[in-house]
């Protein structure tokens, strides 16, 4: 799977995602709303930049058409285009209206509220003539085309029938993330990918089952005339309801679910690169699929790797018991992956041989120190050097299983070594977690993970609980 030879013309609605983070110390004398003390902004590409920011990520090329205001946003939009090798933007300027651009205040991983910038104004005739004349320069350099549609102005007839019409007459595929309920507003399109709600709106057909999903998929794909209607499903997957052949649903991948912000446009743009690559739309939908997986387990706007894709596919085509345990180099390139989102990485260790309420209530406070949890497993030999021979009751495999199932883990290493010190430099986390009952200045890695900027966390243990005592009212009832 190799998408370094597509380039998608993405056009759209283009934005600037601004995520403000704090800490919520007190209420406001003045009125009943948090404080927040701010620590740190970070901006990025939204809307259309966004998909454009997915393409590059699954390791495609991406032209960026849309509009910006002649303002500060404007310029923080396209330094951020900038950073990401392969997106070629022809952002038009304009004076009539601002840059779009959604502040996002976030206080302990959840967002208290967003702020707006934006012009309500209809697209103006210059406008779209820019915008059409920008599509004119830059199509032919297109594999695929990508509509992504926030309602915002961009999308609006002129601009829409152009594009559609061009692409169709040079034999380009066209792909659109709807806004609009009347997809007639589409027409000619290859590909439309509306969600749940969307299809309901557009077709006046309710119900969430596969028969009632085809129904009104195939009423709206007739009247926009289009070959293939996607439905994203939230919970339940995708259906692929093609104009000749019969549909296909794939279900969603069991995870645990943080952020489905920017979840459409991961699917859209990896649905444009794996059919301008050559796939068939029910591959494709697969491999979408699996990128879906992987950005609703990421917080904020964000993107999925080509290489995070793939080991998605890989676990779907695993049975389902099998335990999520990475070698130590696919760990590595998992931290890094997650720090390059801006995420912070926590990591601790241990025997974890049976696990009890006291595992859980550590696991639970270490996750809550960090954005994804790293737990290192001690290995067989490792366990009976330090328990003895009896040791341990659960076999590396089980106990490897049994971890990835916690809710609060995002992934699972082992190490052979009597200590974790090779693998905590190896990943250098954030945050390195232990229990209370450690002095900090016996952690292992404790003194390493701190002079390279990361912190040491002692969690409160739950008293009452431990393995030694479980198998001894084992052996004492035996």
């Amino acid at each position: 799977m190799d998408f370094s030879r597509i380039t998608v013309l993405c056009v759209g609605d283009v934005m600037l995602d601004r995520f403000v983070y704090g800490e919520m110390e007190r209420i406001s004398p003045e009125a009943p709303v948090p404080v927040l003390l701010l620590k740190e902004r970070r901006e990025m590409p939204g809307g259309a930049g966004n998909v454009a920011s997915n393409i590059i990520s699954l390791g495609g090329r991406a032209i960026l058409i849309g509009l910006v205001g002649e303002d500060e946003a404007a310029l923080t939009l396209r330094d951020a285009l900038r950073l990401r090798t392969g997106v070629s933007e022809m952002l038009v300027a304009t004076p009539k209206r601002p840059t779009i651009c959604k502040t996002r205040f976030i206080a302990s991983h959840q967002q208290v509220v967003r702020a707006d910038e934006e012009s309500r104004l209809k697209l103006q005739p210059e406008e779209a003539e820019l915008l059409c004349r920008a599509i004119d320069a830059r199509l032919d350099e297109a594999s695929v085309v990508i509509l992504s549609d926030y309602g915002k102005g961009v999308c609006d007839s002129m601009v829409v029938r152009h594009l559609i019409g061009e692409a169709r007459l040079r034999g380009i595929p066209v792909f659109v993330d709807p806004k609009t309920s009347d997809f007639r507003h589409y027409r000619g399109a290859t590909c439309i990918t509306p969600n749940a709600k969307e299809l309901v709106a557009a077709s006046g057909i309710s119900g969430t089952d596969d028969a009632s999903v085809e129904r009104a998929a195939r009423k709206v794909m007739a009247e926009a005339e289009a070959d293939a209607i996607l439905a994203t499903r939230s919970e339940k997957g995708m259906m692929l309801i093609p104009a000749e052949g019969e549909a296909e649903a794939v279900p969603a991948r069991a995870r645990e679910v943080f952020d489905v912000s920017g979840a459409g446009d991961t699917v859209i743009a990896t649905m444009a690169l794996a059919v301008g690559s050559g796939m068939r739309f029910a591959q494709a939908m697969r491999v979408a699929n699996a990128a879906a997986g992987v950005v609703v387990g990421k917080l904020g706007t964000a993107t999925a790797d080509i290489a995070e894709v793939k080991r998605e596919l890989h676990a779907e085509d695993a049975p389902v018991t099998s335990p999520h345990l990475l070698t130590l180099n696919d760990a590595q390139r998992q931290v890094a992956g997650w720090k390059s989102q801006g995420l912070s990485v926590g990591f601790t260790n241990g025997c974890f041989d049976i696990l009890h309420p006291g595992h859980i209530s550590l696991l639970a406070a270490a996750r809550a120190e960090c954005d994804r949890l790293i737990v290192a497993l001690n290995d067989d030999a490792s366990i009976r050097r330090l328990k003895g021979e009896t040791r341990p009751v659960n076999m590396l495999e089980s106990r490897a299983a049994v971890m990835a199932a916690v809710r609060y883990v995002d992934a699972v290493v082992a190490f052979t070594e009597d200590t974790p010190l090779e693998t905590i430099l190896a990943l250098m986390p954030d945050v390195l977690v232990k229990g209370s009952d450690y002095r900090p200045e016996d952690v292992i890695g404790g003194r390493e993970v701190t002079a390279s900027g990361g912190r040491l966390f002692l969690a409160d243990l739950q008293a009452g609980h431990s393995t030694t005592g479980t198998i001894g009212r084992i052996q004492h009832r035996a």
